[in-house]
């Protein structure tokens, strides 16, 4: 079993993924729009157009446009691929960062579940779940590091305000990424407190466990996952902005 001092934020063995879905609307059976993760300067952000409508409410906040088969954002076009080949380069990533820890906001009760469903759906969880050291929601973990600090609201949005003087383009997965990844850094979790709030997708419907890390992939079975990667991410290249620090 693992040390909860192996899984601290300086760890120099530890890499971190920050990771945001953005999707047609609150409902477990809301289909995924926008996946982005970024790791340090590393970034993926990739579009899909949904099987389902989108809901009015998410349309309204997001910006997103299904029309004639085509995703807009904001009335601009957006380059998709299929939910496989997002999926499929996401695990990529996290492969290309040799099993990192997977960090989002509420990501437990939203954001996991969604995932696992399209991961099951197209049997790719055995391959993701070899991809990732474990789960991490900085919702509850921001309560219990700010638990003195009588916040009204740990919404990302709040917390980044809050914490880090400004305001941000939230609802848009990149950012929200790029935000979450700043606002980690100044919470600092100490090692005992990300083990804590430490989960798998497995129990991403109970209280956090600790399992065994599963084999990873042989080297063969990962060079389809990487040439999808390249070319998914070769189209969505021209569209994504820079690295910045917020």
């Amino acid at each position: 079993m693992l040390k909860p001092e192996s899984v601290g934020a300086g760890s120099p063995e530890q890499s971190l993924v920050f990771f945001d879905l953005e999707t047609t609307g609150l409902g477990q059976n809301c289909e995924i729009v926008q996946l982005a993760a970024v790791s340090g300067s590393h970034s993926l952000n990739l579009y899909v157009i949904p099987r389902c409508r989108m809901q009015r409410g998410a349309a309204k906040v997001t910006g997103f446009r299904v029309r004639r088969q085509r995703l807009y954002l904001h009335r601009q076009l957006v380059p998709t691929n299929s939910l496989r080949e997002v999926l499929v380069s996401f695990i990529a990533f996290l492969q290309m960062l040799g099993r990192p820890l997977l960090i989002g906001h509420n990501s437990r009760r939203f954001d996991c579940r969604l995932l696992v469903r399209a991961l099951d759906e197209l049997d790719l969880r055995a391959q993701f779940e070899s991809s990732i050291s474990g789960c991490v929601d900085t919702l509850p973990l921001a309560r219990e590091v700010l638990k003195d600090r009588c916040l009204q609201s740990f919404r990302q949005e709040n917390l980044v305000r809050e914490l880090l003087g400004v305001n941000y383009k939230a609802h848009d997965a990149l950012e929200d990424v790029r935000a979450l990844q700043a606002l980690y850094s100044v919470l600092q979790p100490t090692p005992e407190v990300i083990w804590r709030h430490k989960f798998t997708l497995d129990t991403a419907d109970s209280k956090p466990a600790v399992t065994a890390a599963k084999v990873p992939s042989k080297l063969s079975e990962q060079r389809p996952l990487w040439e999808n990667f390249r070319q998914a991410v070769k189209v969505t290249e021209s569209q994504n902005e820079e690295v910045h620090a917020l």
